[in-house]
């Protein structure tokens, strides 16, 4: 469903759009750069697209059919590509146009599941949040991993990871109940923000439109919480 997001009242926001079309749950969204598209990647393993321009449309008029369940999309700041993180332990890579799907042949020895990839402002590099709680930087043309942070967030899940706007830091979170910073040019942990509990969900930690404050859940009182200033 999507909604339209200038309502103060989250109760109150109207739903514009209803999509239907996957069969088993979905686990990620996200929104085509440019034009009026929204991809969405489920455990049925597909990848769907949905038009949100056309009132009438209720289903995919697009469907990627991957190998594994998709646990996270995300377009590249050009919109001619789709990078997926999925049960397969290395990110898929799909031309838009062709659907052709591209494997790095650099993996770094991973065996586990993908829960989260995003790339950076400008496409230059990617980021892989895996099941085996460690981060991967990747070179956003060549697919190579130029910064592995092996355990991250110990022997537990690594549940998202995000770049900030500059691309100098990127933003993970982990079922660690852990929030960390992490500089991109060292691998470096800069900070953690405590406060919130995440042990059991695939939880997400994310920053304000300014970068100001971090902004995540807390399982404990099943609520959001904004867990402190950058100051980065």
């Amino acid at each position: 469903q999507t909604m339209l997001g200038d309502s103060k009242e989250s109760s109150g926001r109207p739903v514009v759009r209803t999509f239907y079309d996957h069969v088993q749950p979905i686990n990620d969204l996200d929104f085509h750069p440019i034009s009026p598209i929204l991809i969405s990647g489920a455990k049925d393993n597909t990848i769907k697209f949905f038009d949100f321009s056309k009132t009438a449309a209720r289903k995919a008029f697009r469907v990627i059919q991957d190998t594994h369940n998709v646990r996270s999309v995300c377009f590249h700041p050009c919109g001619d590509y789709i990078l997926a993180g999925t049960d397969h332990p290395v990110a898929h890579l799909y031309d838009v146009n062709t659907f052709t799907c591209f494997l790095s042949a650099n993996p770094q020895d991973s065996s586990a599941a993908i829960n989260q990839v995003r790339y950076s402002g400008t496409g230059s590099m990617y980021v892989t949040a895996s099941k085996d709680g460690s981060l991967r930087i990747w070179d956003g043309v060549s697919a190579e991993c130029v910064r592995p942070i092996i355990g991250a967030h110990g022997s537990v899940e690594a549940t998202s990871a995000i770049f900030t706007k500059d691309e100098r830091y990127i933003l993970s979170s982990g079922k660690d109940s852990c929030i960390k910073l992490w500089e991109v040019g060292t691998g470096r942990l800069v900070k953690q923000y405590p406060g919130a509990v995440n042990t059991q969900f695939r939880c997400q930690a994310v920053f304000n439109e300014t970068e100001e404050f971090v902004l995540s859940t807390d399982e404990q009182n099943n609520e959001g919480c904004r867990l402190g200033r950058t100051y980065f």
